[in-house]
């Protein structure tokens, strides 16, 4: 955007010196002043500039804050935990998941995935003074030199993840995260340190960046998901199994009783409305009249 007003101001000033060149066929340096001070006064190019100065040194204060957050080591891992909340929270449900919290006998990892598998713990807390000297570095020695610091250092915190994070005796998954907010810095690990990286990967440490960080969670989301189905789908087995028992013992209970006092008490009824027929009949014939005379 300065540019592209700069770039402008020029053009309207060539504008006005073609003109007076070919008005007047040749240009006095009087000309040339009179003419630049009173474009610049009509333009108003003063504020412009002075506009176009203030908003370079507010862009110069912007650029000197962001360079010291990212220098200081607190304020730089606070820059991975955010990055690595916002992940988990766009990706995973509230319960599947924790931020900073006391896991593991007392180990405060800046973030946890639940599966089960275990506590998939996550560390973002990476020092990268040392890569952006690196890339800074002109000399070929110093960049080297910095290159085989950063290296040590990404090593250190390794090793404290795997000393701190890996250890399913406590409730951990057999492997945690390193987690690398900048792709940049990763794409880095994984060409100049690949081997530095496979042999922790072996102790059950893997590095990731936001968008291989993404992709593991939506494996480990797609394992909790089928563990689920098949929790639900054990729970439907055992439910038809204990109907299955259940409906054997109405049946046996229905067979005895069918079979055994329903008959009974068919029987019986038969048996009374048999007797019944026969106190019946005596009745009717009693009752018939004998020699003319009925008896009441």
């Amino acid at each position: 955007m300065v540019t592209e007003i700069l770039l402008g101001i020029i053009a309207v000033l060539l504008i006005v010196l073609i003109f007076l060149f070919r008005k007047r066929g040749r240009v006095e340096p009087k000309d040339v002043e009179s003419a630049i001070s009173g474009t610049w006064i009509k333009l108003g190019l003063g504020d412009t500039i002075r506009d176009l100065k203030n908003y370079a040194e507010d862009i110069r204060d912007d650029y000197r804050s962001l360079d010291q957050m990212l220098r200081v080591p607190k304020e730089k891992g606070a820059l991975g935990e955010i990055a690595l909340e916002e992940i988990l929270r766009d990706q995973l449900p509230s319960d599947m998941f924790g931020i900073r919290e006391r896991i593991l006998d007392g180990k405060f990892p800046d973030a946890h995935i639940k599966s089960p598998v275990g506590d998939i713990c996550i560390d973002s807390k990476f020092n990268l003074d040392n890569y952006k000297n690196m890339v800074d570095a002109a000399d070929p020695k110093e960049k080297e030199g910095f290159k085989k610091q950063f290296l040590k250092d990404v090593q250190g915190q390794l090793n404290k993840i795997a000393d701190d994070y890996v250890c399913p005796e406590k409730g951990s998954a057999k492997f945690a995260f390193a987690f690398i907010r900048s792709e940049s810095v990763y794409y880095f690990l994984v060409t100049e340190a690949y081997e530095i990286l496979r042999e922790y990967t072996k102790r059950g440490v893997q590095v990731v960046s936001p968008l291989t960080l993404s992709h593991k969670i939506e494996l480990i989301r797609a394992v909790v998901n089928a563990k689920k189905l098949s929790e639900q789908a054990d729970k439907v087995e055992k439910d038809i199994a204990t109907l299955s028992r259940q409906f054997s013992d109405i049946d046996e209970k229905w067979r005895v009783f069918y079979g055994t006092h329903l008959k009974n008490a068919e029987m019986k009824a038969e048996e009374v409305d048999e007797a019944y027929k026969r106190l019946r009949g005596e009745f009717e014939r009693i009752s018939k009249p004998i020699g003319g005379v009925k008896i009441v």
